[in-house]
């Protein structure tokens, strides 16, 4: 694909003057404008008239500090690639983290939309385009390292589905029109493993941002805050934050940081407060972590004006975060509160199959387990020894591979390893002590994720190590679940206000919503291999009669 055509040329009105080329001036182009300063800068475009747009830069103060341009031409461009080519660009630069962009999100509110040979330019032009960005030393990483990492999953201007930019555009919308009024006003939605919901949050966020610092907007000098109660998550949003204009790291928090620096009035109360993984949200107060008070949600919605709530009742993992429909319901009842639901699946590339297969195991329905399943491989193994080796290949092979398990074997932040299974996978537990998340560590192929490393992040395999407190019986084809054997005893800490059975029911849960989001991490494929031998043995039995369905 020689054709492609590379114009470098200053940053300057002079250079401009002298711009000539096929396929560049008045053709469909990309471009890019950058320095290579301390703190390198860029900003990405696309248009069908390069001289007028790039004089427009010029008279821009925000790229004063630019100084270099490259336009990349092609004489199959049309408008529909180069605007696909033009977001990818964002997405990868995003992900490489080589410069700051100073690109605003309000140009990808629409979608990029399917048009002819779609694949051909967003596959196989880009790699080209990007081969020669990398050859000219403005990009540093391969196309397949930047799509493993949790910041190009996570990325702002990742294209919306048409459900997720509906739901993105009703939450600006209703921000729009609650901000001025008085009260407290709260937007919830609903969503179970892999409908995309940290996405839309990630755009919507950085929307809200730029809308900030636009003059002409209603949310013009709001005070937003993203929040999410999981360290791992908070790694990948800050990451996020350094390459974009209008984000930054301080406005993503922790729930208790945030009501904290708010009662100390570090921060101002929030305009708006968008709460990712909000079953993660402590509903019962926790002095050894510096909440004083009885729940997180109330306390954040009491200090901002306007609270949009990210919520899945399968994926709370501690009693004292314990939220159900019912309880999601009183704490939004005396507030003005918007429902709505996302559906379709995202990351499992697969038929509805495999997450109704998932659905029904942790219900405690033993089915046959799908195969033929294309794009997908769903796979139990017999011994510990295989599924490690067939996790370790797939990593060779694809990237973002891991080993995780659920929570039945010792581990402590003590700085001491523990093993998970001893006598089978014999390998530690996740450590978490780098500022990127643990899979996108190279040496983490060798450790044992738990839920609290893996929980709203995406892997291209994941091999579940299903330990002994999850067994099986024959005479009862179904699932025994012994509590005793669950090694997260912090996940057991009793309520007070719930009974010795309610509390006893919500260990069982606990266990199983641990396995159910420990099976939706897979993207391509989903290895299974059960301590228990009555279980594994019958899970080998589901996969073969599986075969014959």
């Amino acid at each position: 694909m020689s054709d492609i055509i590379f114009k470098e040329q200053p940053f300057t009105q002079e250079a401009m003057d002298r711009i000539k080329g096929t396929f560049i001036d008045d053709y469909p182009v990309v471009y890019i404008i950058y320095n290579n300063d301390q703190k390198p800068m860029a900003y990405i475009g696309q248009t069908v008239h390069a001289k007028q747009r790039i004089q427009q830069h010029l008279k821009d103060q925000q790229r004063k500090k630019l100084n270099a341009t490259l336009i990349i031409g092609y004489q199959k461009f049309n408008q529909s690639a180069t605007y696909n080519i033009e977001t990818n660009l964002i997405n990868y630069f995003i992900a490489d983290s080589k410069y700051q962009l100073q690109n605003m999100s309000q140009t990808t509110n629409s979608q990029v939309h399917n048009y002819f040979d779609k694949h051909y330019y967003h596959r196989e032009v880009f790699k080209e385009i990007w081969a020669g960005l990398k050859s000219r030393n403005i990009v540093k990483e391969d196309i397949d390292i930047l799509e493993n990492k949790d910041v190009f999953k996570l990325s702002p201007y990742k294209s919306l589905s048409t459900s997720q930019l509906k739901v993105k555009e009703d939450i600006l919308d209703y921000c729009t029109k609650q901000i001025h009024k008085d009260g407290q006003h709260v937007f919830l939605i609903k969503g179970e493993a892999g409908t995309g919901k940290s996405v839309v949050l990630s755009s919507l966020f950085n929307t809200l941002q730029d809308y900030s610092k636009d003059t002409s907007s209603s949310l013009y000098k709001t005070n937003n805050y993203l929040l999410v109660n999981h360290g791992e998550m908070i790694k990948t949003y800050q990451s996020i934050a350094s390459s974009l204009p209008n984000l930054k790291k301080n406005n993503f928090l922790k729930p208790t940081s945030f009501i904290n620096k708010v009662d100390k009035g570090t921060i101002k109360a929030a305009d708006v407060v968008l709460v990712d993984e909000a079953h993660l949200l402590l509903s019962k107060e926790d002095t050894y972590n510096n909440f004083n008070y009885q729940n997180h949600l109330e306390e954040i919605i009491k200090r901002s004006k306007i609270t949009v709530i990210i919520f899945d009742p399968k994926q709370f993992l501690k009693i004292k975060s314990y939220w159900n429909e019912a309880t999601i319901r009183d704490m939004t009842k005396q507030h003005k509160t918007t429902v709505y639901h996302l559906t379709d699946q995202f990351r499992i590339q697969a038929s509805e199959a495999v997450p109704a297969w998932i659905d029904a195991f942790v219900e405690n329905r033993l089915l046959p387990i799908p195969n033929e399943l294309e794009g997908f491989e769903l796979k139990v193994f017999e011994s510990s020894q295989a599924i490690k080796e067939a996790i370790f290949k797939q990593n060779e092979a694809h990237g973002l591979s891991r080993l995780v398990s659920t929570f039945d074997y010792l581990h402590k932040k003590d700085g001491n390893s523990y093993l998970v299974d001893e006598g089978g996978i014999h390998l530690p537990w996740n450590t978490t002590s780098t500022k990127t998340t643990w899979a996108e560590e190279a040496s983490t192929i060798r450790e044992v994720g738990s839920i609290y490393t893996v929980q709203g992040f995406d892997l291209n395999y994941v091999g579940v190590i299903i330990g002994p407190s999850i067994s099986y019986d024959p005479r009862t084809d179904q699932l025994v679940i012994d509590t005793q054997k669950y090694k997260d005893t912090e996940a057991y800490r009793k309520r007070q206000d719930l009974s010795e059975q309610e509390n006893e029911q919500l260990k069982v849960e606990i266990i199983l919503n641990s396995l159910n989001v420990l099976m939706k991490r897979g993207i391509h494929g989903l290895y299974i291999y059960a301590t228990d031998d009555n279980l594994r043995e019958r899970l080998l039995e589901l996969q073969e009669e599986g075969q014959y369905v």
